[in-house]
């Protein structure tokens, strides 16, 4: 392996040694394997245009475009100009993909679910760019240490987006890969110089000091580490989100659209929506649910508390399933029915988070969604929103009773999160509660006291003109001032509760509808809110409304409530009618009468499935990328194949004859017998003994015929084919008048035809000097003369390039006439004379 091959490995490995720091941001982290994969076809034609060789920006040009192919085939094949090449359909859908990635990563908790397609591409093609510009740094150019950029650059976004857990572990790794680059690189180029140097004993007597190129690699490496050890420290943007960051900003920040309520900032633009001058329909349901003020729809439940905001915690998802669990801590002893619900959604409310009645056990729903277990919710993936999406959610209708509640034990420590307030919270929080709940013998009797104190007797008013607060001391301001909306109500009613020990989130959605003629529910922008929910165990999340003139109060939460502690009917209802029809949906044959007794459950339409399929497995790209590179490479092959050829031709003064091409002229079709014979023969006439001159002999006629086909290839290229009937003499005036050259350029080709001409026919032929040089001004002017057309075809699809399928046909002949006379001798058989 050359040396600029093996400076290009280390360049692969110091690039994949660095993006290990991002292994723990996904999960499963295969998709390093599918990076390395590639990285290694980037790299190795890298390697096979630096051997041709090519131009430095062409080897650039070349290993960009592999790598748009490749990334082609892995994640836009469908859009690509006949399933291999990118085209502006899949530049859009790359475009596409990398927005959908920005949304993610906002969305996702570390580490993100690896099956979003947008991360991955951020993922892969981000290494893929990294690597392309390490190699075109430290092995193209030759410039090691500022490839300790990129490299430094890929290990900063990482630290900047993890957790911090284990970060010196891959700073170590991304530094020893780039030390391990200096290191080769330095001795790329040391050897360079045929021997390694060592400086002067800075003492007499003393060893050798180190070799300066290893004292500046040594400072480098010090400069770097230095940098990716304090790069890390600054304040670089970071996944503090969970599902959805922007939604983490709760009451402390954000705008709002106003329109509708954006799950990215669902409280801002819920206080918006509520103040909008002409109410909205966003929503329009139709339910087998016997009363609708229970009929909740939930978006997304707010479950940490820092004592400014209520957010979504961190939260994994993962893909929805067929039915939904039971809900955590809902025991069988509890009355529950089962509801299905279809719901329509404005083709103008766009909400990444999917409205659904609390607790769901089932969802029929199209398009990319993802389901988080905790809080039950569905969330949006690759960007995907409820505008114009009908769906259908079958949930459970939970009917707990005050004795139930009542009777409820401690609830589990696994909840303890859901009991933690912050040490900002003011004491008047804490106290209020107390004094509020003075005489409540249970965790129930606690949590309605708190809900009558707001709601009822508390003398708060409602009032939507009020700040939302973006401090510690909102909660306070409100207990004092006494006036707020709904956010107010449950953010204060959820931490008093937390203060007393009971676990508490809060809840933001729909309140219920108001009914339509036709027996549907329209739920409007006015309908957003928000609301607490308490955890009861044996019941589990159960809401509670403090808000006043909002919503329903929960008949759970009415002491006098009739029924039994323990009901005669523990299981969900099962009816025959229940399954989805493949009918229309007919609201005017069933009044709203039919449908609270789900007579009408069968007009209910289904929703079609989610109909996206799998992506094409990371290992299944191998055949694929093959594929490609190999289809890439057949109209790049004439180009390819001379510009070697080109280069071998001239640089044969310093390497030797050129035994692959360079024939004499007398030859037709050009092979590799001819060139040598000549050399050889010249050889001969050196004198007996004189191997020294012999050598020197074959060397110059190599040189020459190899300069000589190069002019002639060269003229062909740009229109001129040989006649090889001709003298060289004779040759190089056809050139020249065809050519339309020069006097400078007509001077050079005469130049080389006189050196062949000696070199046939001279006994002594000497070597000239320039001959390569003259070849080149030979192609500069042909260049100068013709039209672009022809100027990239002579590039692109040169006609001399023919000579590769002559020298190929060449080779099979003689291998089949080798192998010919070897069976030949094999199988012939003794005669009598040679057996006696």
């Amino acid at each position: 392996m050359s040396s600029r091959a093996r400076l290009a490995l280390c360049a692969w490995a110091a690039t994949l040694m660095a993006s290990c720091a991002l292994l723990p941001l996904v999960d499963p982290a295969t998709w390093i394997l599918q990076a390395a994969f590639l990285l290694g076809i980037q790299t190795g034609v890298g390697v096979a245009t630096r051997r041709v060789p090519l131009a430095r920006p062409v080897t650039v040009a070349a290993q960009t475009l592999v790598t748009l192919v490749l990334l082609t085939l892995l994640f836009a094949r469908q859009q690509a100009l006949g399933g291999l090449l990118p085209g502006p359909q899949a530049f859009q859908h790359f475009a596409d993909l990398f927005q959908q990635g920005s949304d993610d990563i906002a969305r996702y908790a570390i580490p993100a679910p690896l099956e979003s397609d947008g991360i991955r591409l951020m993922l892969v093609g981000g290494v893929l760019l990294i690597g392309l510009l390490v190699d075109t740094l430290a092995v193209t150019f030759r410039s090691a240490a500022p490839a300790g950029l990129p490299l430094l650059a890929l290990y900063s976004v990482a630290a900047g987006l993890s957790d911090g857990a284990g970060d010196w572990v891959w700073f170590l790794l991304a530094a020893a890969g780039y030390l391990m680059l200096l290191l080769a690189e330095g001795r790329e180029r040391l050897s360079q110089w045929g021997r390694v140097f060592g400086g002067a004993p800075r003492m007499p007597g003393a060893a050798p000091g180190p070799l300066a190129p290893v004292r500046t690699g040594r400072r480098i490496g010090a400069v770097a580490l230095g940098i990716a050890l304090v790069v890390p420290l600054l304040p670089l943007p970071a996944i503090q989100g969970g599902l959805l960051d922007s939604a983490r900003t709760g009451v402390g920040a954000g705008t709002g659209s106003g329109g509708t309520i954006s799950a990215v900032n669902p409280l801002v633009s819920l206080r918006d929506s509520l103040n909008v001058d002409q109410d909205q329909t966003v929503l329009t349901l139709r339910t087998t649910s016997p009363t609708l003020t229970d009929m909740y729809l939930r978006i997304v439940s707010l479950d940490d508390f820092d004592g400014t905001t209520w957010k979504p915690a961190k939260r994994r998802i993962t893909s929805v399933p067929d039915a939904l669990p039971t809900p955590p801590g809902l025991s069988a002893d509890i009355l529950r029915s089962e509801v299905r619900t279809r719901l329509t959604a404005a083709d103008g409310y766009r909400q990444e988070w999917l409205p659904m009645p609390y607790p769901p056990s089932a969802v029929q729903v199209g398009g990319d969604w993802r389901y988080e277990p905790v809080g039950m919710t569905l969330v949006g993936d690759h960007r995907q929103t409820t505008s114009g999406l009908t769906y259908e959610v079958t949930s459970l209708d939970v009917q707990p009773t005050a004795d139930q509640l009542a009777a409820a034990p401690k609830p589990p420590a696994a909840l303890a999160d859901y009991t933690r307030v912050p040490g900002s919270l003011p004491p008047v929080v804490a106290r209020t509660a107390r004094e509020v709940t003075a005489g409540a013998a249970t965790d129930y009797a606690r949590a309605v006291k708190l809900q009558d104190y707001f709601s009822l007797n508390g003398g708060f008013q409602y009032d939507t003109e009020v700040d939302v607060g973006s401090d510690s001391g909102a909660i306070a301001r409100f207990l004092r001032d006494k006036q707020g909306f709904c956010i107010h109500f449950s953010f204060a009613m959820a931490a008093m509760a937390r203060t007393l020990g009971i676990p508490a989130r809060v809840a933001v959605g729909f309140a219920p509808g108001s009914p339509q003629a036709d027996g549907s529910v329209a739920v409007g922008l006015k309908d957003a809110h928000a609301w607490p929910e308490l955890y009861f165990e044996g019941v589990g999340w159960t809401r509670f409304e403090p808000t006043p003139s909002r919503g329903t109060t929960p008949s759970y939460t009415v002491p006098d409530t009739p029924g039994n502690s323990v009901p005669d009917v523990p299981r969900p209802t099962q009816s025959a009618g229940v399954g989805p029809s493949a009918s229309a949906s007919n609201s005017a044959g069933c009044d709203a009468l039919d449908k609270r007794l789900d007579a009408c459950a069968g007009a209910l339409p289904p929703v079609p499935g989610d109909q996206g399929g799998s992506g094409t497995p990371w290992w299944g790209v191998l055949g694929w990328s093959l594929l490609g590179l190999g289809l890439a490479a057949v109209p790049l092959a004439p180009m390819l194949w001379r510009m070697r050829r080109r280069t071998v031709r001239l640089a044969s003064a310093q390497h030797g004859p050129d035994t692959s091409g360079a024939a004499g002229p007398a030859r037709g079709r050009g092979g590799a017998a001819g060139g040598q014979a000549s050399a050889d023969g010249l050889a001969m006439t050196a004198g007996p003994g004189d191997e020294a001159s012999a050598q020197a002999a074959r060397v110059a006629a190599g040189h020459v015929l190899a300069v000589w086909r190069e002019v002639t290839d060269t003229a062909w290229d740009y229109g001129i084919p040989p006649d090889e009937a001709l003298t060289p003499r004779k040759a190089a005036a056809r050139i020249v008048r065809l050519g339309e050259l020069d006097e400078q350029a007509s001077a050079s080709v005469h130049r080389v035809a006189g050196a062949v001409e000696q070199v046939l026919f001279a006994p002594r032929p000497q070597a000239q000097a320039g001959l390569a040089e003259d070849a080149r001004r030979l192609r500069a002017a042909l260049r100068e003369r013709v039209g672009w057309r022809t100027r990239l075809r002579a590039v692109v699809a040169p006609r001399s390039a023919i000579r590769a399928v002559w020298d190929l046909t060449d080779r099979w002949t003689a291998v089949r006439a080798r192998w010919t006379a070897r069976w030949t001798a094999l199988l012939r058989r003794p005669s009598s004379q040679q057996s006696g």
